[in-house]
C-alpha cells in the first residue's frame, strides 16, 4: 500500500497481491524520495493536521521549584527564581533555557485533584477518568491519535518512548479502542532512578527501532511470498473469526510491514542529525527521545510521548522526590530544561510549532511544606502543568495559588477541563463518543469539563 498521502486514493484500489507485493518490494514512502524530501512535503502540507507531544514526568515534579515559585514564603525552599521571556512571569533558576521560551508557553498554575496515589493519579491524568469497574478508559494517547491519524499512514500515530507504567499498567494502554491503538513503544519499559542513561552512549540503541531488517536468509521474493500467505491464512480466519482481536492482527502486521518498507523508517536514525544539534537537546536518552519526537512530528506522526523517569546518579523514582528534593530537581532541570526549550526552538525554527502542541505533565504536584527529610510528598491540591506551541496562546500564567501555594486561589483547573482544553487546541471535539468494552458510549472527556478558552488562540 502506498504511504505517500498523495497516492492514497490511488492505493486503495489495488489488490491485496499488488499491496503485498509492493510492500515487500520496498515501494511507498520511498517514492518520494529520502526522508528530508519526505519530512519537508509533510511538515508544508497545507491541509497538515495538528500534532501533540506528551512531555510526561513520572513520579509528580514539584510545581514550587519549577513554575509556581514562593520566593517570599518559607514554603519556596532553597531555590531563587528566574526572570523569563514574559514580564512578570518567573519560574525556577534550574529552567534557563526554558526561561527564554515562555513567550510560546502557559504555566497552569492552578490545577487541582483529588488523588494523591500515584497509581489513580496516573490514571487520571491520562485517560480523563478514574477506574470504574469494568470500563477499559483508553490513555490519552489513543484517542488523540485516533482523531488525528490516518489508518493507512506508514508511520504508527502513535509512538510512546520509554514509558514507566509498573505503578498503572492500565493508565498506558488503548483500553476499550483495542490494540490497532496501541502505541509502538522505542527505548523500552523504563526503569526508575537513572536507568534511562544506562552507561555511555546506551540511549543510541534503546531508540531504534528493533527487527526492522530482513533475516540475513531471507530475500525480497521469499518476503513477499511469505506475506501472502500469511494474508491468505488471515484473510479466511477473519471470514469465520470477525471481530475486534482478529482485525487488530491483522491491522498490526499490515502497520509492520508499511513501516519496514517505507523511507520514513529514517526518522528513527538520529546519527542524521548535525551533532550541535544533538548535543544541543543533551546526549541522554530524554534529550534524545526529545529530537527523535521532533523528526517523527515532521513526517506526520500525531502522537509522541517522552518520557522523564529519572536521570543517572538520582536515587528513588523520578520526580517522587520525598527526600533530598532540591537535589533531585536540579539533576532532573539540568536534563529536562535543554531537551524541552531545544525542542521548542527546533520546531519553531523548521514551521512546525504552530501545528504542534508540547504538553508538560505528570500525576500530581509535591507539597509546598518541604518535609524533615528535605523533601516534598504527594500534593494534589494545588500544582502545575504546562502547554505550550500548537493551538496556545503563550506568554502568560493562568491560575493562581496562595502565598504558601497550599490551596488554589483564582481559576481552579481539574483534570477534564485540562484535556478537554488540549482536544479544542488541536481541533478535536472532545464530546465525541467512542463504544466502550461494555457497550456503553463514552466521550472523549467528561461532558462536563470546561475548555479553558483564554489560553488559546
Amino acid at each position: 500500500m502506498s504511504f505517500d498521502t498523495r497516492k492514497s486514493r490511488t492505493s486503495a484500489l489495488l489488490s491485496r497481491r499488488d499491496w503485498l507485493r509492493l510492500s515487500a518490494l520496498g515501494v511507498g514512502c520511498s517514492l518520494s524520495g529520502w526522508f528530508q524530501d519526505f519530512a519537508g512535503d509533510a511538515a508544508k502540507n497545507p491541509q497538515r493536521k495538528r500534532s501533540c507531544i506528551l512531555l510526561w514526568m513520572s513520579g509528580g515534579p514539584s510545581q514550587t521549584d519549577t513554575f509556581d515559585p514562593k520566593p517570599d514564603h518559607e514554603n519556596g525552599g532553597t531555590f531563587k527564581t528566574i526572570d523569563t521571556s514574559v514580564p512578570g512571569v518567573r519560574i525556577g533558576e534550574h529552567l534557563p533555557k526554558l526561561a527564554k521560551m515562555m513567550q510560546h508557553a502557559v504555566p497552569v498554575r492552578s490545577m487541582s485533584t483529588k488523588e494523591g496515589d500515584h497509581a489513580r493519579a496516573t490514571y487520571l491524568m491520562r485517560t480523563g477518568y478514574l477506574p470504574q469497574g469494568p470500563v477499559q478508559y483508553p490513555t490519552f494517547g489513543s484517542l488523540l491519535s485516533k482523531e488525528l491519524g490516518e489508518d493507512e499512514a506508514e508511520l504508527p500515530n502513535f509512538v510512546s518512548m520509554s514509558p514507566y507504567w509498573f505503578l498503572s499498567p492500565a493508565a498506558f494502554s488503548p483500553g476499550f479502542l483495542g490494540p490497532k491503538f496501541s502505541p509502538l513503544v522505542v527505548g523500552g519499559q523504563a526503569r526508575p532512578g537513572g536507568a534511562q542513561n544506562g552507561g555511555e552512549n546506551a540511549y543510541e540503541q534503546a531508540l531504534k527501532v528493533k527487527n526492522l531488517e530482513l533475516p540475513e536468509n531471507v530475500n525480497l521474493p521469499q518476503a513477499d511470498a511469505r506475506l501472502e500467505l500469511l494474508d491468505g491464512l488471515e484473510t479466511r480466519f477473519f471470514a469465520d473469526h470477525p471481530g475486534v482481536v482478529a482485525s487488530s492482527h491483522r491491522s498490526a502486521y499490515r502497520q509492520a510491514v508499511r513501516m519496514m518498507r517505507s523511507k520514513g523508517i529514517e526518522a528513527f536514525s538520529l546519527d542524521k542529525e548535525p551533532d550541535k544539534l544533538r548535543d544541543a537537546y543533551g546526549r541522554n536518552q530524554f534529550g534524545q527521545s526529545c529530537l527523535l519526537a521532533r523528526r517523527l512530528v515532521e513526517c506526520g506522526v500525531p502522537f509522541v510521548e517522552v518520557s522523564l523517569n529519572g536521570v543517572q546518579g538520582n536515587q528513588g523514582f523520578a520526580w517522587d522526590t520525598h527526600g533530598n528534593n532540591f537535589e533531585s530537581v536540579k539533576n532532573l532541570c539540568g536534563v529536562l530544561d535543554p531537551g524541552w526549550a531545544t525542542l521548542i526552538e527546533d520546531l519553531k525554527t523548521r514551521g512546525l510549532l504552530e501545528t504542534t502542541m508540547v504538553v508538560w505533565m505528570g500525576e500530581f504536584g509535591r507539597t509546598p511544606k518541604i518535609n524533615r527529610n528535605q523533601g516534598r510528598d504527594h500534593f494534589p491540591a494545588a500544582w502545575s502543568t504546562v502547554l505550550c506551541g500548537g493551538g496556545i496562546k503563550g506568554g502568560q500564567a493562568y491560575g493562581e495559588t496562595s502565598d504558601d501555594g497550599m490551596t488554589v486561589k483564582d481559576k481552579p483547573v481539574k483534570v477534564p477541563d485540562f484535556l478537554s482544553t488540549i482536544c479544542k487546541g488541536l481541533g478535536i471535539d472532545s464530546m465525541k463518543q467512542n463504544m466502550s468494552n461494555i457497550g456503553r458510549p463514552i466521550r472523549i472527556a467528561d461532558p462536563e469539563a470546561k475548555v479553558i478558552q483564554e489560553i488559546l488562540v
